[in-house]
């Protein structure tokens, strides 16, 4: 089964500064039909002017994923931690007990990204920040995993029965992936049309995936691909 969210029917708020769009429940948006999909609790999608950003404020208890897709966003929070991450990069926080961050967009030019929530495994644990460069030649035609809770996978670590991955593909290309029974994907583009076991996916548009066991994707025009693989 593939549950289509096209990205012209998501809920959202435009606070001037942020554009956001709810791929799921949020904030103030609140639709019962769209509360997560399975472990996977939020995906916004982001739009930051230069020279704003989130102020600091706390989380607990969720793994927290953020994708550039353009510009960047630089990171603080009350672990000491520091970084800027750039377009097509990944940085990652476990919440865990408890941390304070802020999110800004110090550049001079927009800022879009990628906010994926998975819910936590280990509830209480220590908090984390965690970033890493991610050349969008080394996934060029396949998919790469950018975070995971399983070390083997030699990404970034997350508390959580979850892969992030990542893929850029050329008009014509194609990919497959083998889906495990059980578990659910979560499959946006950030950028172009793409075929998903012959359903049509436009840029931004969300595709909640279950029973499918195994995802081939077809690219229509140039893409770029951000998928959650979860329980």
């Amino acid at each position: 089964m593939i549950d289509v969210r096209p990205f012209n029917t998501l809920g959202g708020a435009n606070h001037g500064w942020l554009n956001a769009k709810h791929h799921f429940s949020f904030a103030n948006h609140y639709d019962p039909k769209r509360m997560g999909w399975g472990r996977l609790r939020v995906w916004n999608d982001d739009e930051i002017a230069a020279q704003s950003g989130f102020p600091p404020h706390p989380h607990a208890d969720m793994e927290i994923i953020t994708y550039v897709r353009t510009g960047a966003i630089t990171h603080q929070d009350s672990m000491g931690n520091t970084g800027r991450t750039g377009a097509g990069d990944v940085q990652v926080m476990s919440a865990g007990t408890g941390v304070r961050h802020a999110e800004y967009n110090m550049e001079n030019e927009l800022t879009t990204l990628f906010q994926i929530w998975i819910e936590t495994d280990r509830p209480g644990a220590q908090p984390s920040w965690g970033q890493r460069e991610f050349p969008k030649s080394d996934r060029s035609g396949r998919f790469t995993v950018v975070a995971s809770g399983d070390p083997a996978d030699e990404a970034l670590t997350i508390n959580a029965d979850a892969r992030v991955l990542a893929a850029t593909l050329k008009a014509g290309e194609s990919l497959s992936y083998d889906l495990a029974s059980g578990r659910r994907a979560y499959l946006v583009p950030a950028v172009g049309q793409v075929e998903v076991n012959g359903t049509t996916l436009n840029a931004r548009d969300g595709a909640g995936i279950i029973d499918e066991p195994t995802i081939t994707i077809t690219a229509k025009e140039d893409a770029e691909l951000v998928m959650v693989d979860s329980l």
